[in-house]
């Protein structure tokens, strides 16, 4: 579960970033975030992340209390998420089993574990044949998946995808969208952080829609985002 109870986020230039902002997402939703450049969407996702403290408000993700928790705790918080970014973030002199691996080994798993699990997410992803390229032989779609498939190699109970394609093509989009779908069919909670209103309206699912640090909208289907 993600709870706000009015949140407001500011920062040290005293720009309001969030105002009063209140929402509940239940466990295994699937849910799109959508605004304009500057919205508030991307200050919601920093704090979901824990990369930014609320100003005032209660934010709740899973068991943690972000507005109290202490930042020791933050790397427990962030391994039940699983975070897919708009530039990838893959390590370019690792190969593509390497990349899913670390973040797995980086939480201490076994070797054991890891030779099982790697190739189980590999074939989620369809990349089980791409196992020994390195990022640049990859397409960019091809990166994305592999993005995907290391942001859910530690099994993460929520899964923010931050404008997951942004760097590829209409087709592609749509396929990494049908795996996000699989993904919350997995019983994970997605967050879909996008301005492609066309995507949204395609796959109709509940849409929040941020303008100016307070949301605006909150529908069980395609939102339109108003000019």
């Amino acid at each position: 579960m993600i709870e706000f109870k009015d949140v407001t986020m500011s920062y040290d230039n005293d720009t309001v970033a969030l105002n009063g902002i209140n929402l509940l997402i239940e466990d295994g939703e699937f849910v799109f975030i959508v605004g304009r450049s500057g919205a508030g969407k991307t200050t919601l996702t920093k704090l979901l992340m824990r990369e930014e403290r609320v100003s005032s408000g209660k934010l709740t993700v899973d068991k943690f209390k972000l507005d109290k928790m202490p930042r020791r705790k933050v790397p427990y918080l962030r391994r039940s998420l699983g975070v897919v970014f708009q530039d990838f973030r893959l390590f370019p002199n690792m190969t593509v089993y390497e990349n899913v691996a670390f973040a797995m080994r980086v939480v201490g798993e076994k070797n054991s574990v890891i030779k099982k699990r790697v190739p189980y997410f590999l074939n989620l992803v369809e990349l089980t044949d791409k196992a020994d390229r390195f990022p640049d032989e990859l397409s960019g779609g091809e990166r994305q998946r592999v993005a995907f498939a290391r942001a859910i190699a530690n099994n993460p109970k929520i899964v923010i995808a931050d404008e997951p394609t942004g760097n590829v093509d209409r087709q592609m989009s749509l396929e990494l969208m049908d795996l996000l779908a699989r993904i919350n069919k997995l019983g994970k909670t997605v967050l879909v952080v996008t301005h492609d209103m066309e995507l949204v309206q395609l796959f109709n699912k509940r849409t929040i829609t941020i303008d100016d640090g307070t949301i605006v909208s909150d529908k069980n289907g395609g939102a339109v985002l108003e000019a």
